[in-house]
């Protein structure tokens, strides 16, 4: 059993376990050359022995516990039938949502689109020693539903008139979203993954009435998805603050990634009964030496006595030195 296993099953102390979001990206050179030659990030994301060779890039250079995937959530759409394109400095675009193509969706379909996605994984999982996991990831039904309907205004707020137009049962697409999520969870599992982790991206956005419908319910049926196949499953509903404890009461995903916002010591006190992940800035790796181990020293000694993983409160910044990232593992493996 790999360690991040170990701590997010059996909650096992004795581990030590890191790796980062975004390990596998444009801060490192040899991602970027591999980029360069292929502009189409959907075409990039479909083609299994370039996935698997970027998901094994930050292996190779710096022997992290687990891989992740390279991918992105989006690809649900994408195999959903909207068109989803990158556009550089913006951000992804999506083609109009339409709610009959959409609900006219197969399953067989679906996993056809994607079946270059769990190609990836088989060549990684054969490529990866043993004792690390290779995880699997989705992004969380409001998350998506944000993209696919095209509803977010800027970082902080969303439009709600687009979200309570009279054709658009939003109950029915979220039960249809989390329906494709779990066949996407089970076909990334059988491929070779062992841990899926699981993005509310915007789950800080949702207005507090709607929190529980639009974000703490549908993480729960996919955890309980997960729970029911024994997958391990890390939740991270960015932005949601104190709401991060109903989160974990009411979800139970067996590990929950903290944003940045979050006081380690106020997670310690209320996250009961969870393994906790990350929470560091990534932007401390852009400060000088001491200030990015200063912030470091602080999670460690926090969660010391409790399961945790070392990760980051968000992805590593494209603008991140890979050797910043050498000495962050290298600080937290040989704390004592």
């Amino acid at each position: 059993m790999s360690t991040l296993r170990k701590i997010l099953v059996s909650k096992d102390i004795s581990c030590k376990s890191v790796w980062f979001m975004r390990q596998a990206g444009r801060y490192l050179p040899e991602f970027r050359e591999i980029r360069s030659q292929n502009q189409n990030f959907i075409n990039l994301c479909l083609n299994s022995e370039l996935s698997s060779k970027i998901t094994l890039q930050p292996i190779k250079r710096f022997n992290l516990d687990s891989a992740i995937i390279f991918s992105d959530i989006l690809m649900v759409p994408y195999a959903l039938g909207q068109d989803v394109k990158f556009i550089k400095d913006l951000g992804p675009e999506l083609s109009e949502f339409n709610i009959e193509k959409f609900l006219e969706n197969s399953e067989k379909e679906f996993s056809k689109k994607l079946k270059p996605v769990y190609k990836a994984i088989e060549i990684t999982r054969k490529s990866l020693d043993r004792d690390k996991s290779l995880i699997a990831f989705i992004g969380a039904p409001w998350t998506l539903l944000v993209y696919m309907l095209n509803i977010k205004k800027n970082k902080f707020e969303i439009d709600f008139n687009k979200l309570k137009k009279k054709d658009l049962d939003i109950n029915k697409i979220l039960s249809r979203l989390i329906k494709f999520l779990c066949i996407h969870i089970h076909n990334q599992i059988s491929a070779g993954a062992d841990v899926i982790q699981i993005f509310d991206s915007w789950a800080g956005i949702i207005p507090h009435n709607n929190i529980k419908d639009y974000c703490f319910i549908p993480n729960a049926k996919i955890v309980e998805f997960c729970k029911r196949e024994k997958i391990p499953s890390i939740c991270f509903p960015r932005g949601i603050k104190e709401k991060y404890k109903d989160f974990n009461e009411i979800v139970k995903p067996n590990g929950i990634n903290i944003d940045y916002d979050i006081d380690p010591l106020w997670a310690k006190n209320n996250l009961r009964g969870t393994t906790i992940q990350g929470g560091l800035d990534p932007k401390k790796l852009l400060k000088s030496e001491k200030e990015m181990l200063e912030g470091a020293t602080k999670y460690i000694n926090t969660f010391k006595d409790i399961p945790y993983v070392f990760n980051l409160g968000h992805g590593l910044l494209p603008e991140t030195d890979p050797d910043r990232v050498r000495k962050l593992i290298e600080f937290y493996r040989n704390h004592q």
